[in-house]
């Protein structure tokens, strides 16, 4: 009987051995490491780039590219909360015709908007519009808006260009030049006030005939 039994827990504990050993070669033999890049796009979702930051394009460059037709179906997830027609009732948000140029949280028949957003100040530009659509609580912190925002960067401008064509039509920014000069610092030599004046204090171009009494004593003496 303990013969038996012995070979029994032997025949038992030798097949535990060989499937652990199994799992363990077909675990090594088909591992597979996540790749460097998906083999798939999922719409909406930015790459960061190395370092965790993203490069996006400035609002004007995109509003350049942007397609009314994408922005209005865009708009559709809007419209659970939002109207956009002429005339168009408040819903759970307000009716947003000729939002673009707009005093944030101010207008719409008097709808409640939150202190958040009426401590933002300032009207609906195009940057301040593609901030809010971004992620409109970090924009206006303790906003009553639920909607998480919209990652991908060209949907803001095509939604965005949708909503100016609602009743605001403000001109588009140009986007920027490549390679334009930076705007001169504060402080610079050139009056940018009308009338173009020098400050009495700046430094003579080349060429130009010092006011100093001495210098001026010493050019006469040498001819200039």
């Amino acid at each position: 009987m303990d013969n038996r039994f012995n070979t029994i827990a032997g025949w038992a504990l030798a097949g535990g051995i060989a499937a652990l050993g199994l799992s363990i070669a077909s675990g090594m033999y088909f591992h597979a490491e996540r790749p460097e890049h998906m083999g798939y796009v999922i719409e909406g979702v930015e790459e960061a780039s190395e370092g965790g930051a993203v490069a996006v394009a400035p609002i004007a460059t995109r509003l350049a590219s942007a397609d009314l037709a994408k922005g209005e179906a865009s708009f559709k997830k809007c419209m659970a909360c939002h109207t956009i027609a002429s005339g168009g009732a408040n819903g759970i948000g307000p009716n947003l015709y000729g939002t673009m140029g707009e005093a944030i949280a101010q207008g719409k028949a008097g709808f409640a908007f939150s202190d958040a957003l009426k401590a933002v100040g300032g009207s609906w530009d195009f940057d301040k519009m593609d901030a809010w659509l971004s992620n409109p609580r970090k924009f206006a912190s303790g906003t009553k808006m639920t909607f998480a925002g919209i990652p991908d960067a060209q949907e803001r401008a095509n939604v965005i260009a949708y909503l100016n064509a609602q009743g605001s039509n403000l001109p588009l920014p140009a986007p920027p030049a490549a390679g334009a000069a930076p705007a001169p610092a504060e402080g610079n030599a050139t009056d940018h006030a009308a009338g173009g004046n020098l400050s009495n204090e700046a430094t003579p171009a080349e060429g130009m005939p010092s006011k100093d009494p001495a210098a001026k004593a010493q050019a006469e003496k040498k001819g200039v």
